[in-house]
């Protein structure tokens, strides 16, 4: 099996687990009659303290541990979350009341620790990126895929209803042939320090997502990610790219800071994505073009026109989307 297949195999798996995971604990019920037991396996990412919002404010998960291999933070968390600390991960993985976790460790340590979560069948969110390499990314898919687990990761963009109605307008032909794709992912965390030291400070410390050696991406692929995930669900694979990936500020070293990517797709369509930490505002998200339509999402507004679908015009906003379903952990 190739890995292009290899990997869109999994993605479906992953889009359908997705799903599941989305209506929360209704897809894990069965197991228990109350609330779903959860635990947090790593807690260094930047989107943690978000998360452990969003599952105190629900009344039918328990967050029973909280793991990582830094004790300060994962103290914090578990005070957050009203856990336990657990001081090894057998405690997590040999707990038969815990059905899934969440992994928001380090990159690099995503291997040792989705291994293990499929190896003790604990269903699984995943920050992204997956892995550093896509062997070892394949890797942990297989292993998922064996123990038949759910899963998902961050990308939950795929949730959002313009995305969704944009979909649905690609397959039903609103724009004619495609000519280009325009995709943007910005924000300012180069120049508001995000990713600096706090001493005494270590929970909310993500100097290593900086650190591409650790978090096996820069700027460009922290970001880019989501605006690739998207354009490749919409439009399909990529055959050829080229792009200008650079350091601005300095202010992590060598970490990449901001980038623009110019691919052609599989389906003759040509696509820009630009990404990085670098820029004050973030207007203009999406731009699709085709012979018979065009769309395009500036200031989180949609704003569409076919030749097909009437009344339709760009100049004023598209309001007729699809329900927004819930999104996992966002």
């Amino acid at each position: 099996m190739s890995e292009t297949s290899s990997r869109r195999g999994f993605l479906r798996t992953a889009g359908i687990a997705g799903a599941a995971l989305a209506a929360g604990p209704a897809a894990l019920r069965g197991a228990t009659d109350g609330r779903v037991v959860m635990a947090f396996v790593g807690v260094g990412h930047i989107h943690t303290p978000g998360f452990v919002k969003l599952l105190n404010g629900r009344s039918d998960v328990q967050v029973k541990w909280v793991w990582d291999h830094d004790p300060v933070r994962a103290k914090v968390r578990a005070e957050d979350l009203q856990a336990r600390v657990a001081t090894s991960l057998d405690e997590v993985f040999s707990d038969p009341e815990v059905q899934a976790v969440v992994i928001c460790s380090e990159t690099d340590r995503h291997p040792e620790l989705v291994a293990a979560a499929a190896k003790a069948g604990k269903h699984m969110f995943v920050e992204k990126p997956m892995g550093i390499t896509a062997e070892g990314s394949l890797e942990m898919a297989a292993a998922i895929e064996k123990a038949g687990l759910l899963f998902t990761t961050g990308y939950f963009n795929r949730m959002d209803p313009k995305h969704l109605f944009l979909k649905a307008q690609i397959a039903a032909g609103s724009f004619g042939t495609i000519t280009r794709a325009q995709a943007w992912n910005v924000h300012s965390g180069s120049l508001g320090g995000w990713f600096d030291e706090k001493p005494g400070d270590p929970a909310n410390t993500w100097r290593w997502m900086a650190d591409p050696k650790v978090a096996g991406v820069g700027a460009f692929g922290d970001l880019g990610t989501h605006s690739l995930d998207i354009l490749m669900w919409l439009l399909g694979d990529v055959k050829a790219v080229s792009a200008d990936i650079k350091v601005v500020t300095g202010r992590y070293g060598d970490c990449d800071e901001a980038g623009t990517a110019l691919m052609t797709f599989a389906s003759g369509v040509t696509g820009t994505l630009t990404a990085g930490w670098v820029d004050v505002a973030d207007p203009v998200k999406l731009i699709i073009a085709g012979t018979e339509g065009q769309a395009m999402i500036v200031n989180g507004v949609l704003h569409f026109e076919s030749k097909k679908v009437k009344p339709s015009s760009l100049k004023v906003p598209w309001t007729g989307l699809p329900e927004q379903p819930e999104a996992p952990l966002h």
